[in-house]
């Protein structure tokens, strides 16, 4: 699996403990961790939860990531822009029960983490405890068992769900803030993580290279 942390600016500074706290999590079980967000608190560029957002759903939807770490201070915002896009199935995670809760019963691809509100002593031990049970709960396995069924039912509704009530992501592409589009994918290391010459959809490819030439211009 490739695991994509994906940390805003006012989280920034947390991106050490998160990746620390995955890496000791996942030692030995084969999966890619990328490193795609703010490395430090502030600074020039700069990545607000509203590009990070964005940024979880391009590398979601291209196929470059197949699950995200995202945060930002509450989590609050992360997770309401990551939503706004297709095929981004993201829950706010607190605690480890959250993330045995929410890899079982919803099956997500992609989750959001406070890292300012809240995270004081023992923080860092407790985000090792969160990756340990979001990654070996067994995603979609369901919970209780008596509603194992009913909830293998209900994730295939909400995939139908978004398909139906978002616009596809190449016409997002166009129709959304040139801003926000331009800061995430000239924002160093986003251009090359994409790797835009190996998608295999030409339409995306032509698109995305047009906005980052266009960006960089």
């Amino acid at each position: 699996m490739k695991i994509a942390v994906v940390n805003e600016t006012s989280a920034g500074h947390r991106n050490p403990d998160v990746m620390k706290a995955l890496e000791t999590a996942l030692a030995g079980q084969g999966h890619t961790i990328i490193n795609a967000g703010m490395k430090q608190q502030g600074g020039d560029p700069e990545l607000s939860y509203i590009e990070t957002g964005f940024l979880a759903a391009l590398l979601l939807n291209t196929g470059r990531a197949d699950f995200i770490v995202g945060s930002c201070g509450t989590g609050q915002g992360f997770v309401n822009v990551a939503l706004q896009y297709p095929g981004v199935f993201c829950g706010l995670i607190t605690e480890p029960t959250d993330a045995f809760l929410f890899a079982r019963i919803n099956g997500g691809n992609c989750i959001s983490l406070p890292l300012n509100k809240g995270y004081g002593w023992a923080g860092d031990v407790n985000l090792q405890f969160i990756f340990e049970k979001l990654f070996t709960a067994g995603s979609g396995a369901g919970y209780p068992e008596s509603r194992v069924e009913a909830q293998a039912k209900s994730r295939e509704l909400l995939k139908e769900m978004s398909t139906q009530t978002h616009l596809p992501f190449k016409d997002i592409l166009n129709s959304m803030d040139q801003g926000v589009l331009a800061r995430t994918l000239t924002f160093p290391g986003v251009w090359e993580i994409l790797d835009v010459d190996t998608l295999e959809d030409a339409q995306l490819k032509a698109i995305l290279i047009e906005k980052y030439n266009n960006a960089k211009a």
